[in-house]
Formats: C-alpha cells, structure tokens, sequence
C-alpha cells in the first residue's frame, strides 16, 4: 500500500480535529461510503479526506496497543474508492452541540421557517422544537432566540411561485433588472426557491437567456402560473452558492476601479482578483465584470468614492453618464444646477 500524506488541511490542525471527530460517527453510520460522496459532504476534497484517513488509521483509546487503535481499511479506499472503519465504536455518537453551534442552528432554521410557507413550516416546526429541547442543556438563554424576517417581496409572489413548484408548472415573470434600469417579461422553468445574503430568490431556467438565472423575489412585479410544464433542460444546474453570489469569469473582462474608504465595501461584497491598498489609505482593485453597465451603475453610485481607472473606454461610458445626469438634474432644477455642476465635475469617481 502507497504511504499516505497526512496534512492537516484548511483551517490547520483544530479545525481537522473538529472534522475528525465528526467524521468517524459518519463513517460508522455509513459503512461503505465512497469517499468522493463523504469529501462532498463534509466540504473537503478527496485528498484531505484520504490524509484524514490516514490520521484516523493512528488514533485509538489509552494505552496504544494493537487492538486499541482504530482500524481504516486504506486498501478499499486507494483501490475501490470506499471507505470501511472499524474498532471506533468508542466514538459511534457524534458531538453535542456547543451553545454557539446550537444558536447559529437555531437562528438559520427559525429564518428559513419565518421566510417559508405553511409546507416548510411544518417540516421545520419538529426540527426546531426538538433542537431546543437538546439545547436547553447546553444554554438556557437560548430559547430567547428570536426571528423575524422583514420580506421585501410581495407574499403573493411568493405564494405563486411556490404552487409552480409544487405543481411543475413554467412561470411568466415581470423583472426588474437594476444594473440596466430596464423591466423584463421573461418565460422561467422553476427549479428552487432559496435565500442567500438576507433574499429570497427564485432560480430557474430562463428562456430568454437560455440558461439558469437567479430571480430577486422583491424585484418581481408580477407573475403568473402558465399551462405549460416546467422542463429545464439537462444542462440546467443548481448554482453553488458555498461561495456566494457572485461568481467571476475568466472570460468576463477586468475592470479596474480605485476605492477611497468610504467605498472599500466594494472589494468585500464583490469578487476581486487583486486588491492593493495604496499610500493614501484608498484602495485599487482588479474585478472581472459580465456587464460593463452594472459596472457603470454602480460607479454613480459611488460618487465620488470611485474612480474607473481601466479600461479606458468604460471610464469614458462613467463620466458620461455623469454628464448626462448632471443635463437631466439642470433641466429639472436650473436654479440649483449650476452648483451641483461644480461638485460633480471635481469628483475623481467621474474624471
């Protein structure tokens, strides 16, 4: 047998023995699982996992003798790719939960229940309820917990969406798309309903984009329920969200903005390439953009908290918008127009 590499992996040694401990109660409660299956369940690649492995294969009870330690059948993993564990029964249950893990729990279930309708509620209710019941003995203070979500969205909305999933049914929607400023008709084919970063989406397959798109609940002015079965095609996936919404692309084109502090949100929110912080405490960030518009948009936004460095012609796009703002405002308001001009032509976000 090939010798196995063991490293400790991400978040270093605490957090593989945190994952240890969880995964030897998996594994005995799954005899026979297949270690892609188990890294994709526990967030980890296969490498770590095998190194994982190879760590367990050396733990066991006091006193280190030959039948104390746990026994990992490594041949069925490097061979057929399963993985076997035995001499663990010792830590066959898995690990309560701490008082931080239990609150977290608790508040990300409550959302879900408060967010859902009567069907989740009922699925959530008995999960919550018996969560609460085990936490008491770790924290009594947390059955204080409470949650209340503020819906942008129109319920109805989402109450019809729901009965479009439930019955299979291709949706006909009225979107608002912000970084175009532009409202939709769209023809959707529904796949989920999910929240991330504090919204409910509806994600689905798009026939007007012909591919899967994710729909912002609050920026839906109407929908309705079509005669027509929901039939995404056989490339239309769930997006992966572990690592937030948005995704760059390598073939989306590098903008490159700079940031003065009171916009530096701007390279947490969004993915960047490269940040530098520069001597003045302001920052210059390289981030691919899909839709020079957005882009334009949120340049306005910042004011004079940004400046588009690169490509040239999309700094030209900014300031323009600037000056055409700045036409529309003094036709409206000639009076006031004059000095609103002279801040606005001295912002570096519109040079």
């Amino acid at each position: 047998m090939a010798e196995v590499a063991r490293t400790a992996g991400p978040g270093g040694a605490k957090e593989q023995v945190r994952r240890l401990l969880a995964l030897l109660p998996y594994l005995l409660a799954h005899p026979g699982a297949r270690v892609a299956d188990v890294a994709r369940t526990f967030h980890i690649t296969e490498k770590q996992l095998v190194s994982d492995l190879g760590v367990l294969w050396f733990c066991g009870l006091p006193g280190m003798m030959p039948g104390d330690y746990i026994e990992v059948d490594m041949d069925a993993v490097e061979g057929e790719g399963v993985i076997h564990v035995s001499n663990a029964e010792f830590l066959a249950r898995p690990l309560r939960l701490t008082a931080d893990e239990a609150l977290g729990l608790l508040v990300a279930l409550r959302t879900l229940r408060e967010s859902g309708g009567q069907a989740e509620r009922a699925l959530l209710d008995p999960v919550i309820e018996r969560l609460e019941k085990a936490a008491e003995q770790v924290d009594a203070g947390l059955d204080k917990v409470a949650v209340r979500v503020d819906a942008a969205e129109d319920p109805k909305v989402r109450q019809t969406l729901q009965d479009a999933l439930a019955r299979g049914r291709r949706v006909h929607l009225r979107y608002w798309v912000p970084y175009r400023d532009e409202t939709t008709e769209r023809d959707v084919d529904p796949m989920r309903l999910l929240q991330a970063e504090g919204w409910t989406y509806l994600e689905g397959w798009c026939h007007r984009a012909e591919d899967v798109r994710l729909f912002r609940l609050d920026r839906v002015s109407d929908v309705q329920v079509l005669d027509e079965p929901a039939a995404p095609p056989p490339q239309a996936r769930p997006r992966d969200l572990s690592e937030g919404l948005f995704r760059s692309s390598p073939d989306y084109p590098v903008a490159t903005l700079e940031l003065e502090p009171s916009a530096a949100w701007v390279a947490e929110y969004y993915p960047c390439e490269q940040v530098t912080e520069l001597r003045d405490g302001s920052l210059r960030v390289r981030l691919r953009v899909a839709d020079p518009r957005w882009l334009r948009r949120l340049a306005l936004r910042l004011g004079g908290g940004a400046r588009v460095v690169e490509p040239p012609e999309l700094a030209e796009a900014v300031r323009q918008d600037a000056v055409d703002a700045l036409a529309a405002y003094e036709t409206t308001d000639p009076a006031g127009a004059g000095g609103v001009a002279d801040v606005a032509d001295s912002r570096p976000g519109m040079r």
